[in-house]
């Protein structure tokens, strides 16, 4: 699959971001120079694709072939904008339940968490454009193929995702340590957002102010938290258990 998702050369990539090809990330050469580079970070920026400048090393790790200075990753599957996944739960009869995760990085537990999702019976899984783990090939293996089956939208930014669930009558919980309330003193028994945090720095403190509620898992041990996808599953089977 690695190869499937990868292309390369200044030009190709340029005409994949023009195409609408849902790119993941580019990665560029620190200290590129010349035109076709500057039409590049143009597309880039223009587009808000996630990049990063690396030493030449790393993109001669990434790919064997001449990169011309940049290297891109194709996601394997297409995403859908927010207004899609609220469209696709108008109809439905059963309450709408989405996850937003903020600033997650690690593919192997995204991967996790949407083959819970998937198990779970979440509706949409949202992200932001920049900053998120992307999907790759290990993302669709940890997650069993649900990657291809849960919808999952790319936003500029999850506060402003939030107000528009919110906007669109859809109560968002952030799942935070840094509440006195538990999870079991929430109900989720309707339309629902749940927000996971990143594995370092959890959910950014705007976002958990922005949120209508926040709530926390138990935690009996002397650990003080425990891996995201893991919480994560725990609150999505107690909505799941809400609601049956």
């Amino acid at each position: 699959m690695k190869k499937e998702t990868q292309i390369y050369g200044l030009r190709a990539i340029i005409e994949a971001i023009n195409a609408n090809k849902a790119i993941d990330k580019v990665f560029v050469q620190k200290g590129l120079k010349g035109d076709l580079y500057r039409e590049l970070e143009s597309v880039i920026r223009k587009n808000g694709i996630n990049s990063s400048y690396v030493p030449v090393e790393k993109l001669n790790r990434l790919t064997k072939n001449n990169h011309q200075g940049a290297v891109a990753n194709i996601s394997p599957i297409s995403f859908f904008t927010l207004d899609e996944l609220l469209e696709k739960t108008e109809k439905k009869e059963v309450p709408a339940l989405f996850l937003l995760l903020d600033q997650l990085s690690d593919v192997r537990n995204f991967g996790a968490i949407i083959r819970t999702a998937e198990c779970t019976g979440v509706d949409g899984i949202i992200i932001q454009k920049k900053g998120a783990a992307p999907v790759t090939a290990d993302t669709i293996k940890t997650s069993a193929g649900a990657a291809f089956k849960v919808p999952i939208a790319k936003v500029d930014h999850i506060k402003d995702a939030v107000y528009y669930l919110q906007s669109s009558g859809i109560q968002v919980i952030a799942a935070t340590e840094k509440t006195n309330n538990t999870i079991y003193d929430v109900s989720l028994k309707e339309p629902t957002a749940i927000i996971m945090g990143s594995e370092d720095k959890g959910i950014t403190p705007s976002i958990i102010k922005a949120s209508d509620k926040a709530a926390k898992l138990p935690l009996l041990g002397e650990i003080g938290s425990l891996n995201v996808s893991v919480a994560c599953a725990v609150f999505l089977y107690e909505a799941v258990r809400q609601r049956i």
